[in-house]
């Protein structure tokens, strides 16, 4: 049952929010590529959250919004919504200049990962989170996040090209 709002409640929710939402925002978006669609998926995750929020608040409420993105995530996904990586420009991999931001093409190169790849990059090493638990919030085993970080990781190393400085282009 869903307890009604209470000025405790409320003011504890607040707080998790103003705490969870940067690292949310990030993995949400490293997994969608996109920041509309990020933004989303983090505003449904907190108010699934809030819902859930008298018996989440006990435990690990940033561990709970987190399977809940990753969920909703994954959901997103099976209704084939377009990917990040058919929504990536690949042509405009780098400016006029030959310059990049490293954030940008780290975003753009794990737009291009299959999915499940993405998610245990994202889950696995931006969310510093352990293997076994990356494995349970994606149901997966520990031999398919193992894999699929291997194959992950190599696949961002030979996409990768550094930008050195006094080379033309």
């Amino acid at each position: 049952m869903i307890g009604l709002p209470t000025p405790t409640r409320d003011a504890e929710f607040a707080e998790f929010v103003n705490a969870a939402s940067p690292s949310l925002s990030w993995t949400a978006f490293l997994l969608t590529g996109d920041r509309d669609t990020a933004a989303d998926l983090v505003q449904e995750a907190l108010i699934r959250t809030y819902l859930a929020w008298r018996k989440v608040r006990r435990g690990d409420a940033t561990a709970y919004a987190r399977r809940t993105l990753v969920n909703l995530n994954i959901d997103q996904w099976r209704r084939r919504t377009p990917s990040p990586s058919e929504q990536v420009d690949r042509a405009d991999r780098r400016n006029a200049e030959g310059t990049v931001d490293d954030r940008d093409e780290l975003v753009r190169m794990l737009a291009g990962l299959p999915a499940q790849q993405r998610r245990v990059l994202v889950l696995r090493y931006f969310s510093d989170l352990p293997e076994a638990e990356v494995a349970g919030l994606l149901g997966i085993s520990l031999g398919a996040v193992t894999s699929a970080a291997s194959r992950g990781l190599a696949s961002l190393r030979t996409q990768y090209t550094p930008v050195t400085g006094g080379e033309d282009r």
